[in-house]
């Protein structure tokens, strides 16, 4: 059936909730409202206030309150409403989300999932519009997914509960009301899994989240120029999927890696410096990214020069010696 971002992610709260009675689903206006996006619409009346309910607006208090739940055997899926939202809770998450396990000797396991609508595109202020993932990228205990599209919407989140592992599951929230054809049954990759979402000989995207549909736009008016491009979706942004991403570049040999965080320090270099040292021999140029710019978020009216759209993301593809010619130092 045809549904859209939110519609998935609920239908995907709601299959858990029925599945098993130790997921419990809780944050900020998540219960009665049913989300800021709706994404937990009309769960508390179906499923009652003990499953679904609204908590006080601390997130550090969320996410410990969820610790101890995770502790005590339940599954808690907890809301941070938006991405900049999360920070006060960034303390618990890295000092016990991610290292109970290991601290315990795995005698405790840490099943939770964090959904944090994240990035832009919305037309929102400050603090609502963070890329935030390169901070939970570089946090070692944390699984890190990011949907691209509606179906994936629903699968991620569903082996995201399922996890013995935390995982912090960030939404785009421009791609909550895109729709698609989606299948509410479990058949697709693993959640740890990248995908080749068009298959190309020229050149590979990479991409994920928000930038997966930008990515893939961008494939289509490549043609054009006579550029047959290939989109990788990463997914999963922790762990890595070494072996579908360098396989797509070794095919290829040219990359570009697509994010909307700022670039200085964002989670493309490491896509690069994994991408280099595993296909150094099969490049034809360097790998080069298109992220945001490396200022604060800016206002509603400006954020389209802040975020990478079709024409840059050419622009920097014929940036990638198409005339094989080498690089020359200084030039």
């Amino acid at each position: 059936m045809t549904t859209t971002m939110a519609q998935a992610l609920n239908a995907a709260l709601r299959d858990a909730l029925k599945d098993d009675d130790r997921v419990l689903v809780f944050g900020e206006d998540v219960g009665t409202l049913g989300g800021v996006f709706r994404v937990t619409d009309g769960i508390t009346a179906d499923f009652g206030e003990d499953r679904c309910f609204d908590t006080p607006l601390a997130e550090s208090g969320i996410v410990g309150f969820a610790v101890g739940m995770a502790m005590g055997g339940f599954r808690p899926v907890v809301e941070m409403q938006f991405d900049a939202f999360a920070y006060p809770a960034f303390e618990q998450i890295t000092s016990h989300v991610a290292k109970l396990r290991n601290r315990t000797r795995g005698a405790l396991e840490m099943p939770m999932v964090i959904r944090v609508p994240y990035a832009g595109g919305i037309g929102g202020v400050e603090h609502h519009c963070d890329s935030s993932e390169a901070y939970y990228t570089h946090t070692p205990g944390l699984r890190v997914v990011t949907p691209g599209t509606a179906q994936d919407a629903y699968d991620l989140l569903r082996d995201a509960i399922e996890s013995p592992d935390p995982v912090v599951f960030l939404e785009p929230k421009c791609r909550y009301w895109s729709s698609e054809e989606v299948t509410f049954t479990r058949s697709g990759p693993g959640m740890d899994q990248a995908l080749v979402r068009r298959h190309g000989k020229d050149v590979t995207l990479i991409a994920y989240g928000p930038m997966v549909a930008t990515a893939l736009e961008t494939a289509e008016a490549a043609k054009a120029e006579g550029w047959d491009v290939e989109v990788v979706d990463l997914r999963s942004l922790s762990p890595f999927d070494d072996e579908t991403v360098t396989a797509s570049v070794r095919r290829t040999g040219r990359a570009v890696v697509v994010h909307e965080a700022a670039g200085f320090g964002g989670y493309g270099a490491e896509v690069v410096a994994r991408v280099t040292e595993q296909c150094f021999h099969q490049l034809h140029a360097p790998v080069l990214r298109v992220t945001g710019l490396d200022i604060p978020y800016p206002a509603p009216k400006l954020e389209r020069h802040m975020l990478p759209d079709v024409d840059r993301i050419l622009d920097t593809i014929a940036r990638l010696q198409w005339d094989d010619t080498p690089v020359v130092a200084g030039a």
